[in-house]
């Protein structure tokens, strides 16, 4: 750490409204003046850099600095946003605002509301805590220029962040922004001046309650009303989809979800999971202890803003993301009508999206990973019906259209409930779908491996090292080609990621890409092997299978 460190944390404190994270700076400056060489370091950390807004907006730890959320990152975000919608010619426009119930959202929503408003804009505030989408909803239902979503969705309890979606008119409208969007943005942030010269007004509205049955309406409509007899279990994950979900499961006609209390109410410590996320192992214990306490069919899960959906069968266990995708996505198709249907996953999900289209006659896109580019798969003419990737992510239609341009795990919710329930009224179960899935199209099986480190300059030297030197196989699958996104492949925009096309008795893909929120380098694998007997012992042989390949993997990741 120089003086300068120093010296630009002091400055910081002169503009800094917020008396909690100026205590907690004017501390870490004492302990520096003594020679504390850890808050050296700390400092260093804080000042040395800043949090980038990116596609994916801001996220990153609470704390005093330009390398944490607070309100002075926050504001100077909101006043870049101001700033750019003014450039678009967007002089007074109307922006929606909404939190989760994270430490310091609701701060973190009232602060962008003030500095929007004080901007000459016209801003919404959401009435409280609610599920992403929700937010993505009110931007396209008010026709709102933009919207903006404080949360940092499942990352743990001492982060937060800042997402921002586009409005307008379109079938976008909702959706994420993406390139050059973000770096507009990111280059309005860094023109604004100190916060404390910024004008704040205090004349924005704060929606009632028919914002949330509004969205309430249009998801519901997603699925028959009928009187339903599935047993269900459900858990908020300490987050803020439970009110929300219950509701929409009662007005669809299901009967009122058994509830996991301990997780229900919104917490933003988190105090039952490690992290909360239903992915993270012992995530869903409680809920899978519950379910199958209380006789459940199907236990749901939230993540804690709601817009991802976890399944798990009493008995079976948790379903992946690519099994809730397929199963999904033929619901979806059995459902709607039209060759003009959009369906569409991500380079690191399943190929088996893929069979049902050609199966069913529909169209189908591969995207980059995210639904800032799920959402706009498709081009002219066509209608989007269902987008999902792996990591619990579904954007759910009908023939009236889709209710969110983004991930919603509560409407996801609901069409797998309606899935279940009609599984249910043939004696059936979502397991016996899947089966059915793998004798159709093959059985296809998928794992993931996340690597976190300390030192992203590891994961940039990984990535040059597996271009440089492809390993000639994964355990006892050869590679047979790789797949560079890194130059655009197949018409997509560039990308940070690899694909090795694998043979040998399977046919199967590992997919290495960064995280784009995390520091980790994330590795997709997926096997798929000809149903011609038992599923059951076919799928044995594939699940050894692909613990060969997973344990490759990490040792081939690892270097």
């Amino acid at each position: 750490m120089t003086d300068d460190t120093a010296a630009r944390a002091r400055e910081w404190l002169a503009q800094d409204p917020d008396p909690a994270t100026r205590g907690e700076l004017e501390g870490l400056l004492e302990r520096v003046d003594g020679g504390d060489d850890a808050a050296r370091a700390d400092l260093a950390d804080r000042f040395g850099a800043r949090l980038e807004f990116g596609t994916a907006g801001l996220r990153g730890a609470l704390g005093a600095g330009p390398n944490r959320m607070n309100r002075v990152v926050v504001m100077r975000a909101a006043a870049g946003i101001a700033a750019w919608l003014r450039g678009r010619g967007a002089g007074g426009a109307h922006v929606v605002v909404g939190y989760d119930a994270r430490h310091r959202s609701a701060d973190f929503a009232r602060d962008s509301a003030a500095v929007l408003t004080g901007a000459g804009h016209r801003v919404s505030l959401m009435p409280g805590p609610l599920p992403t989408p929700v937010l993505a909803f009110a931007v396209r239902d008010l026709g709102a220029d933009a919207g903006i979503m404080v949360t940092a969705s499942h990352n743990p309890p001492q982060d937060n962040g800042y997402k921002v979606y586009v409005g307008g008119t379109g079938d976008d409208a909702g959706a994420q922004i993406v390139s050059p969007v973000d770096a507009e943005i990111s280059a309005a942030i860094d023109a604004a001046g100190p916060v404390g010269a910024l004008p704040l007004g205090e004349g924005w509205t704060v929606l009632g309650e028919e914002a949330v049955d509004r969205y309430l309406a249009a998801v519901t409509a997603l699925v028959p009303r009928r009187d339903r007899g599935l047993v269900t279990t459900y858990t908020a994950m300490h987050g803020v989809g439970g009110r929300v979900l219950v509701a929409a499961m009662e007005r669809a006609g299901f009967a009122r979800p058994s509830v996991v209390a301990a997780q229900f109410d919104p917490d933003p410590d988190f105090p039952t999971v490690e992290f909360p996320n239903p992915e993270e192992p012992g995530a869903m214990d409680l809920a899978t202890a519950a379910g199958a306490a209380d006789g459940a069919d199907l236990v749901i899960a939230n993540d804690p803003d709601a817009d991802r959906l976890a399944l798990a069968v009493p008995g079976h266990g948790l379903l992946t993301g690519n099994e809730v995708g397929g199963l999904l996505a033929e619901y979806v198709l059995d459902h709607t009508a039209g060759p003009d249907r959009v369906v569409a996953t991500s380079i690191v999900s399943s190929s088996l999206l893929g069979k049902i289209a050609a199966d069913r006659g529909v169209h189908y896109e591969e995207t980059l990973t995210g639904f800032k580019w799920l959402a706009r798969a498709g081009g002219p003419g066509q209608r989007r019906v269902f987008a999902f990737e792996e990591a619990l992510g579904y954007c759910v239609g009908g023939d009236g259209g889709r209710p969110v341009a983004d991930k919603d795990g509560v409407g996801a919710a609901l069409v797998a409930a309606a899935l279940a329930d009609d599984a249910k009224t043939r004696g059936r179960t979502l397991v016996d779908l899947l089966d059915d899935q793998a004798r159709r199209y093959g059985l296809h099986l998928s794992d993931q491996l996340s690597v976190r480190v300390d030192d992203l300059s590891v994961i940039s030297a990984a990535m040059r090292r597996l271009r440089a030197e492809p390993p000639a196989a994964f355990g006892p699958l050869a590679v047979a080609g790789v797949d560079d996104f890194a130059g655009g492949h197949a018409g997509l925009p560039p990308t940070d990621a690899l694909r090795f096309r694998l043979e040998g008795g399977a046919w199967g893909r590992v997919t290495l890409r960064p995280s784009g929120t995390e520091p980790k380098l994330k590795a997709y694998a997926e096997v798929v092997l000809e149903v011609d007997g038992d599923v059951a012992a076919i799928r044995a042989r594939g699940s050894e299978l692909l613990a060969e390949l997973m344990a490759s993997v990490a040792e081939v990741v690892r270097g």
